[in-house]
């Protein structure tokens, strides 16, 4: 289970969510809105390593399973 940064669309709120997939739906922990994946920041490999390779985009990736 990977632990992917959001970005809430209503209140901007940018936080981590372990998540069960990629493509489940987030909610924000403050206001409750609907988030989405914020592609800032560093990927990390399912083994907690530093992924240089990794963009973060899961539906082209088969690293973390």
């Amino acid at each position: 289970m990977p632990i992917l940064q959001y970005k809430c669309e209503s209140c901007g709120k940018k936080f981590e969510e372990l998540v069960k997939r990629f493509d489940d739906p987030v909610r924000c922990p403050d206001c409750g809105g609907a988030a989405v994946r914020d592609w800032n920041g560093e990927m990390f490999s399912a083994t907690g390593k530093r992924s240089g390779k990794c963009s973060g985009n899961c539906k082209t990736c088969g690293g973390c399973h």
